[in-house]
């Protein structure tokens, strides 16, 4: 059976038709296991999270209508169960792998706490899709994967063919490149 378009799936739960959940899961259930489980790093927890990501899209479905982004739609919804997954099971191994991510980027995103530097969500999210226009395939990439997917860095070494240094020291000016371009925008850090 041949996958439907995004926008003839998100007519079917418009229609509250709950095939709109089965072609979803056949579409896109593969990769949404594969970036639960990457946070979660436990099977049975990441099917909970892809399984709780149908619901989630079947309540927020209307009044969202994500035709032209639905699989970004659905990872994000993925991506925030399964973090969330992370806190309340305490997985402390990889809790303290997200705590280290977040500090990280911290260096370059704006404090959400600084009345200064809170800013629209949808204009910081259009600044960092610029930034990440400015970075060839190979640096944007890693950065999604550390960034979006928290991969870790022997992961992405592995994936991409790179030594750990080479990841870590791509990665360390991708972040002072976002700094810049960050300010350059008027942010303020």
């Amino acid at each position: 059976m041949r996958a439907l378009e995004d926008s003839s799936i998100v007519d079917l739960y418009l229609k509250r038709d709950e095939a709109g959940i089965q072609q979803t899961r056949d579409k896109y259930g593969k990769r949404l296991h594969s970036l639960a489980y990457g946070i979660v790093q436990d099977r049975q927890t990441a099917e909970e999270c892809e399984d709780d990501t149908y619901l989630e899209a079947w309540n927020s479905i209307p009044p969202h209508e994500p035709r032209g982004y639905l699989y970004a739609f659905l990872a994000r919804i993925t991506r925030h169960i399964a973090l969330n997954c992370c806190r309340d099971r305490s997985r402390l191994k990889r809790s303290a792998q997200i705590s280290a991510l977040s500090t990280e980027m911290e260096e370059c995103i704006p404090a959400p706490d600084d009345i200064g530097c809170r800013l629209d969500d949808i204009a910081l999210g259009e600044v960092l899709n610029g930034f990440l226009c400015t970075l060839d395939e190979e640096r944007r990439n890693l950065f999604v994967r550390r960034y979006w997917y928290l991969d870790s860095i022997a992961a992405i070494s592995q994936r991409f063919a790179l030594s750990e240094s080479k990841v870590k020291t791509t990665l360390f000016r991708c972040r002072k490149q976002l700094r810049e371009h960050l300010e350059k925008e008027g942010y303020t850090l």
